[in-house]
Formats: structure tokens, sequence, C-alpha cells
């Protein structure tokens, strides 16, 4: 596989989209070699919706549209970005609000600490800001896995 790998979808702000963002990274993981029953694309499945949701919901009308970006590094790690053109950036809530919606983050956080990522959330130079995780690529993994269940039967 190649040392750096990239693929990018701008969609419209609405919340049709969202589903066309998860399609976007997972269709771009399998054909990079991550089996589609993997813990990663199931992970980077809930990331994007929360990402893209929160693109869609908290800018306003303020960003026509949204860019989902799947960056893999050397075969190592996996970036995943959902840039929006609204300036504010998502606030963290305490733990103690009670409300139906705002964990996104907090969710996105520990999915990425528990896969042993990270969340950023950087400054575009156009004025509005990029929310990304970094996961490790596990495909290695996920084929010795599937090969073991293949050889088991």
């Amino acid at each position: 596989m190649a040392d750096h790998l990239e693929a990018s979808v701008t969609l419209p702000s609405d919340p049709a989209s969202v589903a066309a963002a998860r399609a976007h990274a997972v269709g771009t993981l399998e054909e990079w070699g991550m089996p589609a029953d993997a813990e990663l694309c199931d992970t980077v499945r809930l990331i994007v919706s929360e990402l893209a949701t929160n693109a869609v919901q908290h800018t306003f009308g303020q960003s026509p549209t949204f860019t989902v970006d799947v960056v893999l590094v050397r075969d190592e790690r996996v970036h995943i970005g959902v840039t929006d053109s609204h300036p504010r950036f998502p606030k963290r809530l305490p733990a103690a609000v009670q409300q139906d919606n705002g964990r996104g983050l907090v969710i996105i956080r520990w999915l990425a600490v528990e896969c042993g990522g990270r969340l950023r959330i950087s400054p575009t130079r156009e004025g509005g800001k990029t929310v990304s995780v970094e996961l490790p690529w596990t495909v290695r993994a996920a084929e010795a896995v599937t090969a073991a269940g293949r050889q088991e039967q």
C-alpha cells in the first residue's frame, strides 16, 4: 500500500448528508483493505455520524457545506476529519448537565482514546474549524482474525 492515501468529499449542510458522509468514510476504508465488519469501520461510522451531525446542526446556516477527509499514513494511522466554515469551536459540556443532546464530542473522545487514538479541534485558514480523530490502522490485525476464523471452519 502507498505511504499516504487521501479521500475527500464535500457535502451540503443538510441532514441527508450525514448518511453520505458515513458511506464515504467507510467505503474509503474498505477500498484501502479494511474489512467492512472490522471494529475500526464501526468506530469510524459512529465518529463520522457524530461529526457530520454536529457540522449540520451546530453551524446555524453559516456553513453551507462540510468536508469529510480520510487520510491513511504509512499503513499506521488513519485520520478522519470533518471541516466546516463556522468559526465557533464546540464546547465541552459539564458531565452533570442532563439533556438529550450535546454529548457527541464526549462519545467521540472516548472512542478515540479507547482505540488508542486522539481527538483534535483546529482552526482553518478560512476561519472555520476541523474536528479530527486519529486512530491506529488495524487492518493487519483484522485480516489475521478473519484468516483464523476461516481456518477454524
